[in-house]
């Protein structure tokens, strides 16, 4: 079985769907999955829609994307863990490749990725430059992750320092571990921060980040795009 692990703040809009397509997915793949939604301090009606969409709901109150996953893992039953983000669509071709790249040795993974809806031009000029520096280096996006439970217990799980960026660490303590697979078929997620924050927001995060380093990774308050909880309110 597989266990999939939705980290989730305040997502009534987009969890509904990437539910359904993790259940059509599966059911697709032919694989037993269990969906874990880990409501991490919501306000709106996140956990009640995960319930009524058949996932276990875990309630934590942390307002971070790492300890979040890390409550979903240790509360999952499966074998093989996939971390899905509230506001990403997956489809079969995932889960089979997933699937056989982890029984055929590699120690996990991640996917591509292309965002929805509309986005400025700037914006997807940002995506493809991000995709192709970041995935050139064979890390994981945060949207889609998988390892096994063995390994995820190995590394420690996510590192609950950061507060931005645990994918990449994360990524590369699998590959510490083995050879890490990212696949090309892309998983689709929300292109919201694109479309609700202009260039100079987006870029003089990223780019803090950067400069900063872990200082200003393990600094929510230095992250307010991540986690000041906006949303759009209505489907892309």
């Amino acid at each position: 079985m597989i266990s999939v692990v939705i980290p989730a703040y305040n997502e009534e809009l987009e969890l509904s769907a990437t539910i359904a397509a993790i259940r059509a997915a599966a059911s697709g793949a032919a694989q037993p999955c269990e969906v874990i939604v880990v409501d991490d301090a919501s306000t709106d009606a996140t956990p009640e829609i995960a319930s009524h969409a058949g996932a276990r709901v875990i309630r934590i109150n942390r307002r971070q994307i790492a300890a979040a996953r890390n409550a979903g893992a240790r509360a999952a039953r499966g074998e093989y863990l996939f971390f899905v983000d509230a506001d990403t669509r997956i489809t079969r071709t995932h889960i089979v490749e997933a699937v056989a790249a982890l029984e055929g040795g590699y120690a996990g993974g991640s996917a591509r990725v292309a965002v929805d809806g509309f986005v400025p031009l700037w914006g997807r000029v940002f995506v493809r430059l991000f995709c192709s520096l970041y995935f050139g280096f064979n890390l994981g996006a945060g949207a889609f992750l998988f390892t096994t439970r063995r390994n995820f217990a190995a590394i420690g799980g996510f590192d609950e320092q950061y507060f931005v960026g645990e994918e990449g660490y994360f990524s590369l303590a699998l590959r510490n571990l083995g050879r890490f697979k990212v696949l090309r078929e892309p998983i689709l997620t929300s292109g919201r921060k694109l479309r609700m924050y202009s260039a100079k927001q987006i870029l003089g995060n990223f780019f803090g980040v950067i400069v900063g380093g872990p200082r200003v990774a393990r600094s929510r308050a230095r992250l307010r795009i991540w986690y000041d909880g906006k949303r759009e309110k209505h489907a892309a």
